[in-house]
């Protein structure tokens, strides 16, 4: 019986030209070229991305030294290629539609309507190339009073709401609107975009047409509230910031032990009469306070208070070892070293390590999609400034374009 034949990436032979920089265009960037996608990342010959600058922390070559690869550009421009092209310059910009006509892609987040002084706009681009999925990302959308205004994660976790549930509570110590500790939104707006882009490859099969997606940050800020938001429409209540406890659900937050914190998620009423077996209190189960979740909702200070005095008397690992056996969710709240030191982490192989020019390796994150036919292939470091120049013109291209090198610079 023959081999059935090894199965391609799922976006194998698909082409983007990604004209974003910093985050949320990036990351979707990646994502698809994580997927199989030829993913050429356009960038200024003076300084590229502005990410390349962001550091400390930089990539560290064998001997100790800082590179000039910082860590964040490093996080979001894995499996691309890199060329350089000043897309001030006319030549510069007939370069790009020389690309985009090839390209099944194309990512971009400037201002709203940045693009269209150069001719690199939807409409001048799916002209020539009707076949174009063309994503735009902007903080507010490509129409609304807001459209022309330029928007960044932390002010969009502002105005989106999430900054108001996140916190500890008012009248707690240190009380005030938190951030999230990772630019949430940018990540989040760049899996929509993922999303919305392979949605209109696969229109695309039975149209034979391209489309544009309008993508704001805001807009998926708002989309993540989830059940915040739905406390609010549908039950007209207005949510509140509650540190780590969850607005429907008790007990679910973090419990201070002996020797540190743990996190308790009780998800249903059999979860919590075990927990409390585990607490030596099975009489709280009993309890007509807290025998059913709405209960113990209502009256989360008192039990919470319970809890808390309980929850001093072992350590986290004590903790954490008798729930598990229980079946009762919980876990450490753990520093990011000891995150990646994790047995669970170390088993999924969430590092992983590959070659760079600059410093001989360099760590990274996986990828979380496991594919079982097609898995994803790590197949570039996060490239040099412009190391694909001439590579990319060849392949999309067929050749070096007259004068390719003065538009595109080394490579």
């Amino acid at each position: 019986m023959s081999e059935s034949p090894q199965r391609r990436a799922p976006l194998d032979g698909i082409r983007v030209l990604d004209l974003s920089r910093v985050l949320a265009g990036p990351w979707c960037g990646q994502q698809l070229a994580d997927l199989g996608a030829d993913v050429v990342k356009v960038e200024r010959p003076e300084g590229g991305d502005d990410t390349r600058a962001w550091g400390p922390p930089n990539l560290k070559d064998a001997a100790g030294n800082a590179t000039s690869e910082s860590a964040y550009y490093l996080c979001t421009n894995r499996n691309k290629r890199s060329i350089t092209i000043d897309m001030a310059q006319p030549a510069g910009q007939a370069l790009i539609r020389r690309l985009a006509a090839q390209a099944d892609v194309v990512i971009e987040n400037f201002k709203c309507g940045g693009l269209a002084k150069y001719g690199l706009d939807y409409p001048a681009l799916s002209a020539s190339n009707p076949r174009l999925v063309y994503c735009s990302i902007t903080g507010f959308g490509q129409t609304g009073p807001y459209a022309p205004r330029a928007g960044y994660d932390l002010l969009i976790q502002g105005m989106g709401g999430l900054m108001s549930i996140t916190g500890r509570a008012d009248g707690d110590e240190g009380a005030g609107p938190q951030k999230v500790g990772v630019a949430l939104t940018d990540i989040m707006t760049g899996l929509y975009a993922t999303i919305a882009v392979q949605a209109a490859l696969a229109e695309r099969e039975r149209s034979g047409r391209g489309q544009h997606i309008d993508l704001a940050l805001l807009d998926v800020q708002i989309a993540c509230l989830g059940n915040q938001a739905s406390n609010y429409l549908a039950g007209g209540v207005v949510p509140r910031r509650m540190g780590n406890a969850h607005p429907n659900i008790v007990p679910y937050q973090d419990f201070e032990t002996a020797d540190g914190y743990m996190i308790l998620a009780v998800g249903n009423d059999a979860q919590f009469t075990r927990f409390c077996e585990v607490a030596g209190h099975a009489e709280w189960a009993r309890d007509e306070r807290f025998t059913s979740n709405p209960q113990r909702v209502a009256n989360r200070g008192t039990l919470i208070a319970m809890i808390r005095q309980a929850t001093l008397q072992r350590t986290t690992r004590e903790w954490v070892a008798a729930l598990e056996a229980a079946g009762v969710p919980c876990g450490p709240i753990n520093r990011i070293d000891q995150v990646f030191d994790d047995a669970q982490v170390r088993a999924r192989g969430l590092r992983i390590e590959l070659p760079h020019p600059a410093a001989g390796v360099v760590p990274l994150v996986a990828n979380p999609i496991r594919l079982s036919e097609t898995p994803i292939e790590y197949r570039r470091a996060p490239p040099m400034l412009g190391e694909h120049s001439q590579q990319v013109l060849q392949d999309w291209l067929g050749e070096e374009a007259p004068g390719a090198a003065d538009q595109s610079g080394p490579g």
